[in-house]
């Protein structure tokens, strides 16, 4: 099938705006790679420490004739999707000595997680923890011993922080080893339900946690469709997990016999073998549009559009917002997936899962086939599934044909002929909105805007009953510079009860929802962001905004905007406790939103 036209041009216009960065990034990972096997340039005095605690395999590393592998762990049982990386040290040194190479655990990253602190002040460091991911990556990988990476990472920003890392040593292979989602608790619509009755005080609050802890019970990834879960999608597309990897449960042989796969495969990839892949080449623009396509097939978290340009710009490869708007208007939505159905990653999975969306997205022409992955040259053997057969590892074909209808879809009947992402420009600035569960009724609201610097005022104006009427909520100064940008997702029950309640609502704001605004409109991400004397800054109580998705526009219709003053907010409450005065340099030279509000690159 050729390539879909719109997904050949968006490639040429990245290609294009990429050429001079991605030149000059090339350029440094050749010459990285023609210096040679890394460990031929360190002293006797240097791998003497590198090895000290390696026992047996010493002399193996002293030899250099075969590969070293390091891993890059972001451990921890805070974390249930990180949890399961405990025992992977264990599992990879054994795999490593059965494939005869050396393994050495290179270092730790930080991993946070955001279900944890949603609504607290914890989450105002969430976003720069991407790039403290990146630098502590980056650390353990200074030390020049690895001829590959295998990157143990999951979650909201560990995976993105993870890529920035592997792109900046894009000369080392790499292989990303993920440990799969927890299996199904209760339904997630019944969990929403018990959240919007605590909201309007109608379910106490040990119903509420009965109910929380029924739906997050065990170890793996959150089971509905976030951040932590696209992010596996998107490994997948990008040709950095192995075929079929993302949704297979913790703790299961198969679980097992795939990280073993990993550990084989990244011996076979380094320059030491004849099957060189240097992550600087998998990582080139085919991948991340391969990608930002399985973003918008699968209806995946809004927060893919703040990480996917801070990834790519890594590995010298320059995305905008346009390519989002663009690519999403020509992909179907192929998946309902909580919070845009009611199924969650499990169900997704046995229903076909990602093998039958890649090729049906493959025979649609609307991936690149020929991109480069771990696994081979070409997306083709992504078509195919694990199976364990007599105990061993083997793939199959996927799924030709969706086993459930109402969570996947082929692309000649899919649930919209679009993605769920619409770009959003006008005089208010520049942001992004995730409609896949928004009705359509709801695409397009004007009302008069209620003005927020803090959501905690949100939720006690909807205490005090003060929303009797149609409106728009704009929370302002939650930009990347006022605050972290943190995510505003314990709004949602507030806003869909006020929208269950027969209001027009929807949130306009300079901070993140992670795609779970669900099936209130929510423009988000919206640059430039109030503290930096954005639009917003000069929005008025009682102004009439207008959201539309159909056009793509968000807008106050004001005659006098355009001659206000910005306001300022007093933001000192932001700048100290729970670790934020450590962040204060993160703040003052953050990047804008819709570059990816990145620090380090």
């Amino acid at each position: 099938m050729p390539l879909h036209p719109v997904v050949a041009r968006v490639t040429d216009r990245i290609r294009a705006r990429s050429t001079d960065a991605r030149g000059a990034y090339l350029d440094r990972m050749a010459r990285a790679v023609s210096a040679g096997p890394v460990r031929a340039h360190l002293s006797c005095g240097n791998q003497a420490h590198a090895y000290a605690a390696m026992g047996t395999d010493k002399d193996a590393l002293v030899a250099a004739k075969v590969p070293n592998l390091g891993i890059i762990t972001a451990y921890n049982d805070m974390l249930s999707a990180h949890q399961p990386f405990e025992r992977y040290p264990d599992l990879i040194r054994t795999a490593a000595a059965k494939a005869g190479v050396t393994v050495q655990v290179a270092g730790g990253v930080p991993a946070m997680c955001d279900g944890v602190t949603q609504g607290q002040p914890g989450m105002e460091l969430s976003l720069f923890s991407r790039d403290v991911i990146a630098l502590a990556a980056g650390v353990a990988m200074s030390h020049n011993c690895f001829d590959a990476a295998l990157y143990l990472g999951v979650c909201d920003k560990i995976v993105p922080g993870l890529i920035m890392a592997a792109a900046t040593f894009g000369h080392v292979p790499a292989v990303f080893v993920p440990a799969g989602p927890m299996t199904s608790g209760i339904p997630n619509d019944q969990k929403s339900k018990v959240r919007n009755a605590f909201a309007e005080g109608r379910a106490t609050r040990e119903e509420l946690m009965a109910a929380e802890m029924a739906s997050y019970h065990g170890p793996g990834t959150c089971t509905f469709y976030g951040t932590a879960n696209t992010n596996q999608m998107l490994m997948e597309f990008m040709g950095l997990h192995l075929p079929g990897a993302s949704f297979v449960n913790p703790g299961t042989p198969l679980r097992d016999a795939l990280t073993t796969a990993a550990v084989e495969r990244a011996a076979a990839i380094t320059a030491l073998g004849n099957d060189f892949r240097p992550a600087g080449e998998i990582l080139d623009e085919r991948a991340y549009v391969n990608g930002i396509v399985g973003l918008m097939a699968t209806g995946g978290s809004t927060n893919l559009v703040l990480h996917l340009p801070a990834m790519a710009r890594a590995s010298g490869v320059l995305l905008d917002l346009q390519d989002f708007a663009d690519l999403s208007e020509a992909v179907p939505l192929l998946a309902k997936v909580y919070p845009n159905g009611l199924a969650d990653v499990n169900h997704f999975h046995a229903a076909g899962g990602l093998q039958f969306l890649i090729g049906q997205l493959l025979d649609a022409g609307l991936l690149h086939p020929d991109a480069k992955t771990i696994a081979g040259d070409g997306l083709a053997s992504y078509r195919q599934e694990p199976i364990l057969d007599a105990g061993r590892l083997a793939w199959r074909d996927g799924p030709q044909s969706s086993l459930n209808d109402r969570i996947v879809r082929p692309a000649s009947d899919p649930f919209a002929p679009q993605g769920g992402l619409k770009q959003l420009t006008g005089n208010l600035g520049r942001g992004v909105i995730k409609i896949s569960a928004v009705a359509p009724e709801r695409h397009i609201i004007e009302a008069p805007a209620r003005i927020f610097h803090n959501q905690n005022d949100v939720k006690a104006a909807f205490k005090a009953g003060e929303f009797t009427s149609d409106t728009v909520v704009v929370v302002r100064f939650q930009g990347p510079q006022a605050n972290g940008m943190p995510e505003l997702h314990s709004l949602t029950p507030t806003l869909s009860v006020l929208q269950d309640r027969g209001l027009k609502v929807a949130l306009v704001t300079d901070g993140r929802m992670s795609g779970a605004s669900g099936k209130v409109p929510a423009a988000i991400h919206v640059a430039p962001e109030a503290a930096a004397g954005g639009p917003l800054a000069r929005l008025r109580d009682g102004d009439i905004v207008r959201l539309d998705a159909v056009e793509g526009t968000l807008s106050v219709l004001a005659p006098d905007f355009d001659q206000r003053l910005a306001v300022t907010a007093d933001l000192s409450d932001n700048e100290h406790g729970i670790g934020r005065e450590l962040f204060a340099a993160f703040r003052r030279h953050v990047g804008s939103a819709d570059t990816g509000a990145a620090l380090v690159l």
